[in-house]
């Protein structure tokens, strides 16, 4: 004769370490779900609504020990304006000059040279960040 195993009357000794787990996995995997919903609608958001100015170095060219010249192209809102901040660099990586390009003009599209007097030879400029609104003046 064989045994037979019967499972333990359904509510009568609570719940089973399995149901337990089940449970807590279920309230683990929610809380996941909602923090995953949470970071895609930031990141959506951050990009329809941002700021709307993207800028970018097209070309340097060192002019001489004392001047930099760059070629730089931003794309804005048509009324927006600010400003981008712009640096030389030495051989080193010393800073060796800075400026803020200031724009305001009623264009989506800005394509301008802009120069840079520097302390000392630069061999690189970067462009830093753009930031909308005020700023420094040209």
């Amino acid at each position: 004769m064989t045994a037979v195993r019967e499972a333990t009357p359904e509510g009568r000794y609570g719940r089973t370490e399995d149901q337990r787990a089940d449970r807590r996995l279920k309230i683990i995997g929610a809380s996941l779900g909602v923090v995953l919903l949470g970071v895609v609608a930031w990141i959506g958001f951050d990009y329809v609504g941002g700021k709307g100015i993207s800028a970018e170095v097209i070309k340097s060219k060192i002019v001489s020990d004392t001047r930099a010249e760059v070629h730089l192209e931003v794309r804005k809102d048509r009324d927006g304006g600010g400003y981008c901040t712009l640096r030389a660099l030495s051989e080193d990586g010393r800073e060796v000059a800075r400026r803020d390009f200031r724009f305001d003009q009623p264009s989506d599209r800005i394509d301008d040279v802009v120069t840079l007097r520097t302390t000392s030879r630069a061999t690189a400029v970067e462009l830093m960040g753009c930031t909308a609104g005020g700023g420094s003046s040209r």
